[in-house]
């Protein structure tokens, strides 16, 4: 990776700028925002799920744009959660209005826009900086004059009695960041194009062996110059995000009426009632997750560290026991929910950094905006 790259998100985002992109959603707002484009644009992917030819899409015929949608959220594989499963249903019943009937274009292009106008706010709010890392970032590193202290203390982490010099390596590797110039190891294509030829390449005789501090020292430098040098001559673009979770996003929104009334309101939309008009506490989670997004807060199912605050805040009031309460019950309940979720934040805010590596060109922000094989 050139240079640019930092050790904050401010230098990172600025090293995207100079030697990549950066992905704001300001493509996808310029895609909407003009009319006879985004016309064609819908069009063209209607056709695409348009199997049948009927000028409907049936929900066989949704299903691919829907996991287009919960892929761009960064959603595991439908039927991989229970948790992020009732996005995807949630999506489906966005595009279909809660009935089990076919979709005009008409009304798959309002949807569609509503989703990706939603991407667009999630990404300007939280960039996508695509990073390409050439192996000079990782060089500067190896040379700087931080690097022996930061790898005896990497060492100190790593010992395992009886561990060879190369698991050694192999995991203090994986350790390395993309503020010290390495992609992820962790990567089957980085694991093997990059970190494994690197270690054919400058493996000593030891390598099997468990190693003394001093020898790590050694080995470790000459493989990573050898994984730098691979970089070079194979350069990874890592999609490189961060984000944090600190409890501010959902404080403005409790502390302005009008809009949390506003997105109450739009929760009770989405959310079944009984023929007395009363809702089980089972949906306090789908209620939570269209509120989400004014909260800034990831949906669930994406982020496991706040499933776990989610889940324990929800556990605290019993929100999964399907006792029936009335509109107004179910709306302190939820908003009570978000002040728990804010205090938590506040006292330990949960940091999420993610890098991925694009192993094809990016076009734009979403596979939403790539034309289907």
């Amino acid at each position: 990776m050139e240079k640019g790259t930092g050790t904050s998100t401010e230098e990172i985002r600025k090293g995207g700028e100079e030697n990549g992109q950066v992905l704001d959603g300001s493509d996808i707002m310029e895609l909407v925002g003009n009319e006879e484009v985004f016309g064609i644009f819908v069009d063209h992917k209607f056709q695409e799920l348009d199997r049948d030819r009927d000028g409907k899409l049936s929900l066989k015929e949704l299903e691919p744009a829907v996991a287009d949608i919960g892929a761009a959220l960064g959603l595991p594989a439908q039927g991989s959660s229970a948790d992020s499963d009732h996005i995807y249903s949630e999506v489906l019943s966005e595009f279909t209005h809660g009935k089990q009937e076919e979709v005009s274009k008409t009304e798959f292009k309002e949807v569609l826009s509503d989703f990706l106008l939603g991407m667009a706010a999630g990404l300007k709010r939280d960039p996508i900086v695509i990073l390409r890392m050439d192996g000079e970032d990782l060089l500067e590193f190896i040379k700087g004059p931080g690097y022996e202290a930061e790898m005896v203390s990497l060492f100190s982490q790593l010992e395992s009695p009886g561990g060879s010099l190369h698991h050694h390596i192999v995991k203090a590797l994986e350790k390395l960041t993309v503020d010290q110039g390495m992609p992820p190891s962790s990567d089957s294509w980085v694991m093997s194009n990059i970190v494994e030829p690197a270690l054919q390449s400058c493996a000593g005789r030891d390598h099997d062996k468990p190693p003394s501090q001093e020898t790590f020292l050694v080995e470790f430098k000459k493989v990573t110059e050898c994984v730098a040098q691979r970089l070079k001559e194979q350069p990874v673009i890592v999609a490189h995000s961060e984000n944090t979770f600190d409890g501010s996003g959902i404080k403005r929104l409790l502390s302005n009426k009008f809009e949390l009334d506003k997105n109450l309101n739009t929760a009770m939309e989405n959310v079944p009632k009984d023929r007395n008009g009363k809702i089980s506490k089972e949906y306090l989670r789908v209620a939570l997750d269209t509120v989400a997004p004014s909260a800034v807060l990831p949906p669930i199912g994406a982020v496991h560290e706040m499933d776990k605050v989610i889940g324990e805040m929800f556990k605290m009031m019993n929100a999964d026991d399907r006792t029936l309460v009335k509109e107004d019950e179910f709306k302190k309940m939820l908003t009570e929910i978000l002040g728990s979720i804010m205090l938590q934040l506040q006292g330990n805010p949960i940091s999420i950094s993610s890098n991925s590596v694009v192993h094809e060109p990016l076009a734009s922000s979403s596979t939403l905006l790539q034309p289907s094989s």
